[in-house]
Protein backbone atom coordinates (compact mmCIF):
# COMPACT_ATOMS: atom_id res chain seq x y z
CA UNK A 1 0.00 0.00 0.00
CA UNK A 2 2.87 2.39 0.76
CA UNK A 3 4.28 1.74 -2.72
CA UNK A 4 0.93 2.70 -4.26
CA UNK A 5 0.88 5.94 -2.26
CA UNK A 6 4.44 6.73 -3.34
CA UNK A 7 3.62 6.05 -7.01
CA UNK A 8 0.47 8.18 -6.80
CA UNK A 9 2.29 11.13 -5.22
CA UNK A 10 5.26 10.81 -7.58
CA UNK A 11 3.07 10.87 -10.69
CA UNK A 12 0.43 13.36 -9.52
CA UNK A 13 0.35 16.78 -11.20
CA UNK A 14 2.45 19.20 -9.18
CA UNK A 15 2.91 22.90 -8.90
CA UNK A 16 5.31 25.10 -7.01
CA UNK A 17 2.90 28.07 -7.04
CA UNK A 18 1.98 27.70 -3.35
CA UNK A 19 5.65 27.54 -2.43
CA UNK A 20 6.40 30.57 -4.60
CA UNK A 21 3.58 32.47 -2.90
CA UNK A 22 5.02 31.76 0.55
CA UNK A 23 8.49 32.88 -0.56
CA UNK A 24 7.08 36.06 -2.12
CA UNK A 25 5.19 36.83 1.07
CA UNK A 26 8.34 36.30 3.13
CA UNK A 27 10.29 38.63 0.82
CA UNK A 28 7.53 41.23 1.16
CA UNK A 29 7.82 41.05 4.96
CA UNK A 30 11.58 41.47 4.70
CA UNK A 31 11.13 44.48 2.40
CA UNK A 32 8.29 46.24 4.23
CA UNK A 33 8.89 45.27 7.84
CA UNK A 34 6.24 44.89 10.51
CA UNK A 35 3.13 46.47 8.99
CA UNK A 36 -0.06 46.90 11.06
CA UNK A 37 -2.86 44.35 10.76
CA UNK A 38 -6.14 45.94 9.60
CA UNK A 39 -8.22 46.82 12.68
CA UNK A 40 -11.21 44.73 11.61
CA UNK A 41 -8.99 41.60 11.77
CA UNK A 42 -7.47 42.36 15.16
CA UNK A 43 -8.46 40.47 18.30
CA UNK A 44 -11.84 41.68 19.52
CA UNK A 45 -12.64 39.30 22.36
CA UNK A 46 -11.52 41.52 25.23
CA UNK A 47 -13.12 44.49 26.93
CA UNK A 48 -12.05 47.73 25.30
CA UNK A 49 -11.32 46.19 21.88
CA UNK A 50 -14.25 48.01 20.27
CA UNK A 51 -12.90 51.36 21.50
CA UNK A 52 -9.74 50.61 19.56
CA UNK A 53 -11.75 49.59 16.51
CA UNK A 54 -10.62 45.98 16.77
CA UNK A 55 -13.02 43.65 15.01
CA UNK A 56 -15.26 46.52 13.92
CA UNK A 57 -16.50 46.07 10.36
CA UNK A 58 -15.26 42.50 10.06
CA UNK A 59 -17.12 40.54 7.38
CA UNK A 60 -17.51 36.82 8.07
CA UNK A 61 -16.98 35.14 4.69
CA UNK A 62 -19.40 32.30 5.44
CA UNK A 63 -22.25 34.81 5.68
CA UNK A 64 -21.80 35.63 1.98
CA UNK A 65 -22.49 33.75 -1.26
CA UNK A 66 -19.75 31.26 -2.16
CA UNK A 67 -18.28 31.82 1.34
CA UNK A 68 -16.34 34.74 -0.11
CA UNK A 69 -16.35 38.45 0.63
CA UNK A 70 -14.06 41.25 -0.54
CA UNK A 71 -12.28 42.85 2.39
CA UNK A 72 -8.75 43.89 3.26
CA UNK A 73 -6.83 40.96 4.73
CA UNK A 74 -3.29 42.21 4.24
CA UNK A 75 -1.92 45.42 5.72
CA UNK A 76 -3.28 48.46 3.85
CA UNK A 77 0.19 49.19 2.45
CA UNK A 78 -0.10 45.90 0.53
CA UNK A 79 -3.61 46.59 -0.76
CA UNK A 80 -4.32 44.70 -3.97
CA UNK A 81 -1.28 42.43 -3.59
CA UNK A 82 -1.93 38.77 -4.39
CA UNK A 83 0.75 36.21 -3.68
CA UNK A 84 -0.81 32.97 -4.93
CA UNK A 85 -1.28 32.86 -8.69
CA UNK A 86 -2.64 29.50 -9.91
CA UNK A 87 -0.86 28.11 -12.95
CA UNK A 88 -2.54 27.07 -16.16
CA UNK A 89 -1.88 23.40 -15.43
CA UNK A 90 -3.83 20.61 -13.79
CA UNK A 91 -6.26 21.36 -10.99
CA UNK A 92 -4.96 24.92 -10.70
CA UNK A 93 -6.93 25.76 -13.85
CA UNK A 94 -10.10 24.93 -11.91
CA UNK A 95 -8.87 26.95 -8.92
CA UNK A 96 -8.20 29.96 -11.17
CA UNK A 97 -11.63 29.67 -12.81
CA UNK A 98 -13.38 29.24 -9.46
CA UNK A 99 -11.68 32.28 -7.93
CA UNK A 100 -12.44 34.41 -10.99
CA UNK A 101 -16.10 33.36 -10.89
CA UNK A 102 -16.67 34.04 -7.20
CA UNK A 103 -14.82 37.37 -7.35
CA UNK A 104 -16.94 38.41 -10.34
CA UNK A 105 -20.16 37.38 -8.55
CA UNK A 106 -19.09 39.25 -5.40
CA UNK A 107 -18.32 42.39 -7.43
CA UNK A 108 -21.69 42.18 -9.19
CA UNK A 109 -23.52 41.72 -5.87
CA UNK A 110 -21.60 44.65 -4.39
CA UNK A 111 -22.48 46.95 -7.29
CA UNK A 112 -26.15 45.88 -7.08
CA UNK A 113 -26.17 46.71 -3.36
CA UNK A 114 -24.68 50.15 -4.05
CA UNK A 115 -27.35 50.88 -6.67
CA UNK A 116 -30.26 50.03 -4.34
Amino acid sequence: ILAQAVAYIATAPKSNRSCEAVFQAMQEVQATGDLPIPAHLQDAHYKGAAKLGHGTGYKYAHDYPNDYVEQQYLPYELSGREFYQPSGNGYEVKIREHMARIKKEAAEASSENKES
